[in-house]
């Protein structure tokens, strides 16, 4: 189902005349987001503005991302900060110029970095303000902000853990205030031994692939060993990924995106979905596997399967599920029973057939599909929430038994998605479920897939134990 004011504010006619006449009704800008397969250079020609305070540590490496990725640094800073950006800058062709903040900049922004890994004190935290009080104005429609910092839980002292916790404050209230833009904040906590991982989250947050993303932190670290060498283009090249609930929706669109970047997707539904699941998989050049998840034997004939056709997999995404909503005095048990086995029971046992079997091999990827709801609570959900926020829990623990072998896990938390499930939702809730988002309205199964991409990458290995929550910076969860 269309979004009525969406479409309605693509006319700058009809943006025009509600603004005049003071209507409080919003007026969501549409999302510019990525087409095709990932690219050497996503940040072609694009102008960010760099800051930083003094001594922060993380300039040289975000200096090399930005050239590398095609992008025209601006520094705003002395010749000292520059230095790396000039560097990099010339062997790229992309030299760095200075910005200075004394006046109003007379610049457009794609993107504002901010290297705040260095603040240690809350006075240092007017950095903030002195960089984005005159910057915020100059970002462009569908732009990026991102701010760096280190772990507060890693800090020194109490007072640096709550300068550097101050982040994420900042970093969720920036991202409701430029969202009407179509514009994202994020923040990204970096470990000290985890610089050379950032590349792979910088370009995924600057690019458009990252369009319903905002407003959350994301931690970077080296938990998890390095097994393959990261590759821009066509990162999943030679990978085999298996994919639950790929006849549609979420599932249809990441198995699409996977494929794009090289990946051989098994295209897992239930057999009463052989139709709509066999056109998913010839359209991207996958197989069909039609188990019912929650079947008896269902983890033993998935693992037999990926044997017997592939010796293994190397990404899982536990993507199939299903809602039976009731407040709990009105709910059945079949009806608890159902969501607990679908979404959460049965991604234990296929995880753990695969694990223990030996067929997820080393370097791989587990994604599970959390939700929102799993983290604030819905009415009438109850069965559903505690599945999901159990998916949480299972990827924060599984993530530190494997990451000896370079398993990643993680869990991706959507909030409201255009699907099938959400026409079925009654107007009035659907319409507040859209503008609950600080971009004014719901993502699309692409921005989820976008998520789920990235993290079965090998330029995602810094990234595991993690919830990214995939909601345009909506106003619940955390």
């Amino acid at each position: 189902m269309s979004d009525f004011l969406l479409e309605l504010g693509q006319n700058p006619n009809a943006r025009k005349l509600i603004q005049r006449i003071g209507l409080p009704i919003p007026m969501p800008r549409k999302l510019r987001r990525a087409g095709g397969p990932r690219e050497e250079r996503p940040l072609h020609d694009q102008t960010i503005v760099f800051g930083a305070v003094t001594g922060s540590t993380l300039t040289q490496n975000i200096a090399e991302i930005i050239a590398t990725a095609g992008a025209n640094p601006v520094v705003v800073g002395d010749d000292a900060l520059r230095k790396p950006f000039s560097e990099i800058g010339e062997a790229y062709g992309r030299p760095a110029t200075s910005l200075a903040l004394d006046e109003r900049p007379d610049i457009k922004a794609d993107a504002l970095i901010f290297d705040a890994s260095a603040i240690t004190n809350t006075a240092d935290l007017r950095a903030l303000y002195d960089f984005f009080n005159p910057l915020t104005k100059t970002l462009g429609l569908c732009g990026r902000i991102v701010v760096l910092g280190r772990p507060p839980d890693a800090s020194a002292t109490a007072e640096a853990a709550a300068a550097q916790s101050a982040l994420e404050g900042f970093v969720r209230s920036i991202a409701k205030e430029v969202g009407k833009k179509g514009a994202t904040a994020q923040l990204i906590y970096v470990d000290t031994d985890a610089a050379d991982r950032l590349a792979g989250p910088l370009r995924f947050l600057l690019s458009y692939r990252s369009a319903f993303v905002s407003g959350q932190p994301l931690f970077v670290t080296s938990k998890a060993k390095s097994v393959d060498t990261p590759s821009w283009v066509r990162p999943l090249a030679g990978k085999v990924a298996l994919v639950t609930g790929a006849a549609r929706g979420i599932g249809a669109d990441t198995a699409r995106l996977l494929s794009a970047e090289g990946a051989h997707v098994v295209c897992l539904d239930r057999p009463d979905d052989d139709a709509p699941l066999s056109k998913i998989a010839r359209e991207v050049g996958g197989s069909v596997l039609l188990v019912d998840v929650t079947a008896a034997d269902a983890a033993e004939r998935i693992a037999a399967q990926l044997k017997a056709d592939h010796d293994g997999v190397d990404i899982v995404v536990h993507n199939a599920g299903i809602t039976r909503d009731k407040t709990i005095a009105r709910m059945k048990a079949d009806n608890w029973d159902a969501a607990i086995d679908v979404n959460l029971s049965a991604v234990t046992r296929i995880t753990a057939a695969l694990v223990d079997g030996k067929l997820l091999r080393d370097g791989g990827r587990v994604i599970c599909l959390s939700s929102v709801a799993g983290i604030a609570g819905n009415v009438g959900q109850t069965n559903y929430a505690a599945s999901k926020a159990g998916l949480i829990g299972y990827v924060r623990l599984l993530s530190r038994t494997l990451a000896g072998r370079g398993i990643t896990v993680n869990a991706v938390a959507p909030g409201f998605i255009e699907t099938r499930l959400t026409t079925a939702i009654p107007v009035v809730i659907r319409e507040v479920g859209r503008r609950l988002s600080s971009m004014g309205q719901g993502g699309l199964p692409q921005d989820v897939g976008e998520v789920i991409t990235f993290l079965s990458t090998p330029a995602a290995t810094g990234i595991t134990g993690s919830v990214v929550r995939v909601c345009g910076g909506a106003f619940i969860g955390a």
